[in-house]
């Protein structure tokens, strides 16, 4: 977490842009196998991988997104290259694949993004016929820029023992990804079906655009009422004021902040609002 939320805040301290700052954060937490994303990706009920990611730019709502994909080393960079070499938002499977390859995208062998952990997970909840592990890890990062733009980005490796061909929330623009210069930055975690049911990051902004709400409370609503229909997870968020949120709603979540002063502050399992 160290690692990644330093990535960005150099990004933003020599002037860079939200976008390329939360690019540089979860390309760190893909390349780390402890988390869900990239390197480390959770197995399909098959013993696949099938990894997604989006990234959204909140000055003018561009996006892109991936679905379904194996082999590019780091998929929020595939999911970048849509959003800057295409017309399309979301490119999935084999034609994600065959654009990454022709836009010279960075690929590894199927190896590299396999760990003995995420196979142990597998056996574990077939034998268990449980999907008790959903949305674990998944990665995300949002940022506010000194010119005061917003961007998020979001990857995953999806759920244990999730259906081939199963798609969440992660490269979702609205569900689980969504940045908007006038309202806020929103990058979501758990149980993805929910958010996109939802539209989490599209309610949050929704809330402070026509409600008048405060990031914390439309972040705090919508992270309440998921759980109430049996939706477990969080999100991180800022807004245009450089406020910040980091609201779950099960017993912890990994996560973590750096502002201006560039002091990185993370935490697991303390108060969900609590900013330190």
């Amino acid at each position: 977490m160290r690692r990644a939320l330093a990535a960005g805040r150099n990004v933003l301290a020599a002037g860079g842009s939200a976008l390329d700052a939360v690019t540089r954060a979860v390309v760190a937490l893909e390349d780390d196998p402890l988390f869900n994303a990239g390197r480390g990706s959770v197995f399909t009920a098959a013993g696949t991988q099938e990894m997604d990611a989006s990234i959204m730019d909140g000055r003018d709502h561009r996006a892109g997104a991936v679905a379904g994909i194996l082999g590019p080393r780091n998929p929020v960079l595939a999911a970048r290259g849509v959003m800057e070499h295409s017309d399309h938002v979301l490119l999935i499977g084999e034609g994600a694949l065959a654009f990454c390859r022709e836009h010279r995208i960075a690929f590894a062998e199927p190896g590299y993004f396999s760990t003995d952990e995420r196979r142990r997970e597998l056996r574990d909840a077939l034998e268990k016929r449980s999907r008790d592990a959903v949305g674990a890890g998944t990665v995300g990062a949002v940022a506010r820029d000194r010119n005061g733009n917003l961007a998020a980005a979001t990857s995953t490796g999806g759920m244990t023992g999730k259906m081939t061909g199963r798609v969440g929330d992660s490269p979702i623009i609205g569900a689980g990804t969504y940045a908007d210069n006038a309202t806020c930055a929103v990058s979501a975690t758990g149980h993805g079906e929910f958010f996109i049911r939802y539209g989490a990051g599209f309610e949050i902004a929704t809330r402070m655009r026509h409600a008048g709400q405060s990031l914390q409370q439309a972040a705090q609503a919508v992270v309440e009422a998921l759980a109430k229909f049996g939706g477990r997870g969080g999100v991180v968020a800022v807004d245009h004021t450089a406020a910040l949120v980091l609201p779950f709603n099960t017993a912890g979540m990994y996560r973590g902040y750096v502002r201006a002063d560039g002091a990185i502050h993370t935490a697991i399992w303390d108060e969900p609002y609590l900013l330190g």
